[in-house]
């Protein structure tokens, strides 16, 4: 929806027309969701992995448009700023070797495209958010020049964005327009589902995102500060974050969140409380929708300018379906990490969602969303509140001893859509290597900063682990064997 953005200037007549297609594209989609097209049991993957381009000393390489026209693809497309694109995996099927086929398409275009990065100066790098990056990198000359970025950028956040984040140092930085929140990347990973068992398997991904985020850390460097392991959830969520502070008794919800509670009984709610509660910011108007199932678009136009860290995802190609698409994990650090980070995650989404109630029913919601912060924050070092087992009332359990015992969960689940074994098994043995010797893209980052930092400055060790980490990226091997 974002290419039919043409304009960042609309009329009052416009948000009223906006809303009122809102109020009714409602309507239609809780009809479809209870047709048999919607439920058709044939899960599937997708995945979105969004790169950053760097120069010689690992600095941002403002030159996606050269690379675009160079790579001439139709599944990458460009990023907020200048010096990030994204690429577009094709769905697959979940039976099978979904992964192995994901590794395939990753593997060869990322070569592809690192070739012809390389022949105009600059290299591509999954990571969450470059260490090296700075306050120069964020001015709105770094920002993509596309209509649907000028748009939001003049309905959402105004000239300045001021970032505070808190860690080992103490963060404050400020950018112009959205070009924070585009300093952020991540390996975004999509789960087809019927639309009769979204709510249970979305529930049972909002319970076990602060696993995943803990286990799959990769960004805890920001300007050559040590922040959080997953910077980039405090990150994002503060780039966007412009709501009234006078209001003491109420607060418009952000659009970077967590969520608003558990789902009860269709994805319909998710929809239907953003519609609620967020004004629209681009109320383009579409042309009449002929196609069927209808493609909804003013719906889903409205429904992309909120950003949750698990989202439902309407689609009407191919029959129409809904689909999880996951948007905590980090990029990074190698196309291995991020594919059993994937299969991890759909794995408990689907693995859990059958006791998901219990859990529901026992965790305040409150309660899951703190677990997703101080996974955010502390990694594999996380302390999480949970369930106690037989007498009842919340406990604190470190997070690596949660993994342990929900990992046969994640396994059920990937049984259960039908992922070949020796699909699955490679990728777990990265998993257990990962938990056995503590080791997350973001630990391995600090340990090598530090390395460095006892006898080069900041901007040096940053840029020198940079290339370490571009020399392992290179090589393939996941990053517990670095």
């Amino acid at each position: 929806m974002g290419g039919s953005v043409y304009k960042d200037t609309f009329s009052a007549a416009e948000y009223r027309e906006f809303s009122q297609r809102l109020e009714q594209q409602l309507t239609v989609l809780k009809e479809l969701l209870g047709t048999p097209a919607f439920n058709r049991d044939e899960p599937s993957l997708g995945a979105e992995l969004e790169l950053y381009l760097v120069d010689d000393q690992y600095r941002p390489a403002a030159v996606n448009e050269e690379l675009l026209e160079l790579a001439n693809h139709p599944q990458l497309t460009p990023e907020l700023n200048r010096y990030n694109l994204e690429f577009n995996l094709s769905p697959v099927a979940a039976q099978g070797s979904p992964f192995a086929a994901m590794e395939k398409e990753l593997r060869n275009f990322l070569d592809h495209l690192q070739a012809l990065a390389q022949g105009i100066g600059a290299n591509i790098l999954p990571i969450g958010i470059l260490p090296t990056l700075g306050e120069e990198h964020l001015k709105q000359s770094y920002m993509t020049d596309r209509p649907r970025y000028h748009a939001l950028t003049k309905n959402l956040v105004g000239d300045q964005v001021k970032i505070n984040i808190n860690g080992k140092d103490n963060l404050k930085m400020s950018g112009e327009g959205l070009t924070i929140e585009g300093a952020n990347t991540s390996f975004q990973v999509h789960l087809r589902l019927t639309a009769a068992s979204f709510a249970r398997h979305y529930n049972a991904a909002q319970l076990t995102a602060p696993l995943a985020l803990a286990l799959a850390a990769n960004s805890p460097l920001i300007a050559g500060m040590r922040l959080w392991q997953e910077s980039r959830i405090a990150l994002f969520k503060q780039s966007v974050d412009f709501r009234e502070r006078e209001h003491r008794d109420w607060r418009q919800p952000a659009r970077v969140r967590f969520g608003s509670g558990w789902m009860r009984s269709s994805a319909w709610e998710l929809f239907a409380e953003n519609v609620a509660v967020f004004q629209p910011l681009l109320p383009v108007l579409f042309d009449t929708d002929q196609h069927s199932p209808p493609r909804l678009p003013e719906l889903c136009m409205h429904h992309g300018t909120v950003w949750p860290w698990n989202r439902a995802v309407y689609e009407s190609g191919q029959g129409g379906h809904v689909r999880i698409e996951f948007r905590a994990l980090p990029a990074g650090p190698t196309i291995l990490d991020m594919l059993a980070n994937a299969a991890l995650t759909i794995g408990w989404a689907v693995g859990v969602a059958g006791s998901a109630d219990e859990y529901v029913a026992r965790l305040p919601f409150k309660m899951a969303e703190y677990n997703f912060y101080r996974a955010a924050q502390h990694g594999l070092d996380a302390r999480l509140l949970w369930p106690r087992k037989f007498h009842g009332g919340l406990e604190e359990r470190p997070v690596t001893e949660l993994i342990e015992e929900f990992l046969p969960a994640s396994q059920r689940g990937l049984r259960v859509l039908g992922v070949a074994a020796d699909d699955s098994a490679r990728l777990w043995r990265i998993i257990e290597q990962r938990l056995e010797t503590r080791t997350t893209g973001a630990a391995w980052q600090l340990r090598r900063f530090e390395y460095y930092r006892k006898s080069l400055n900041v901007d040096e060790a940053s840029s020198r682990m940079l290339a370490d980490y571009r020399d392992h990226v290179m090589q393939g091997d996941p990053v517990a064997a670095w």
